[in-house]
């Protein structure tokens, strides 16, 4: 079943805000510096990336939190993808502008361009992938602090759509090693995600 342009839910939107910049972090080049400027040099350089995660969302409404682990793939220029194994299998597929989403026997296709709050996450990606930092700046505000041992960079929404959603994103890392990623949403809802870089076949 395919549904044309269904409302966008905030579960979407959140994981569209993180991924992008997890992928693009994850595989940073080991001899990168860690200033800002030397760090978007090092991830225009990357052509694709594969990931493992665990992901835990703290969420007001539940008693205790929920978990979920896969894989995250990237390959240049656009093609993002999260499968989902556990608890329950589910793909999201960001490709050529559009947004795919496969759960169970449940197929959405979303045209981002029909959606304009999402075309700044879409950028916010592609940004971050390409290195692009004027992009980035257009969209949030960029903190990079600490040391190459262990680093913080922190995204901020500029736009007030995405801060009706997201509050801010937090990545942290040693050296060219992304350790975690957590997402701050406005309702006080968060999701921390941990990756561990695989070998790409």
């Amino acid at each position: 079943m395919i549904d044309a342009h269904p409302p966008m839910t905030r579960p979407l939107k959140t994981w569209l805000a993180g991924v992008g910049l997890l992928l693009g972090l994850c595989y940073a080049p080991a001899h990168a510096a860690w200033d800002l400027a030397q760090l978007m040099q090092a991830l225009a350089q990357n052509k694709s990336g594969r990931a493992s995660f665990v992901e835990t969302k703290y969420i007001a409404l539940l008693d205790k939190p929920v978990e979920s682990s896969g894989e995250l793939l990237y390959r240049a220029p656009d093609r993002l993808e999260k499968r989902t194994f556990k608890p329950r299998p589910e793909s999201l597929l960001i490709e050529s502008g559009t947004l795919t989403v496969e759960h169970g026997k449940r197929r959405m296709v979303l045209r981002l361009q029909d959606y304009p709050e999402l075309v700044a996450f879409t950028e916010s990606i592609r940004g971050t992938l390409a290195g692009d930092t004027v992009a980035l700046r257009r969209i949030y505000n960029l903190d990079l602090e600490g040391s190459e041992e262990r680093w913080t960079l922190t995204l901020r929404p500029i736009e007030t759509k995405m801060l009706d959603v997201v509050q801010r994103i937090r990545i942290g890392g040693s050296r060219a090693e992304l350790k975690s990623i957590e997402i701050e949403q406005t309702d006080k809802d968060r999701s921390v995600m941990v990756i561990v870089p695989l070998t790409t076949p």
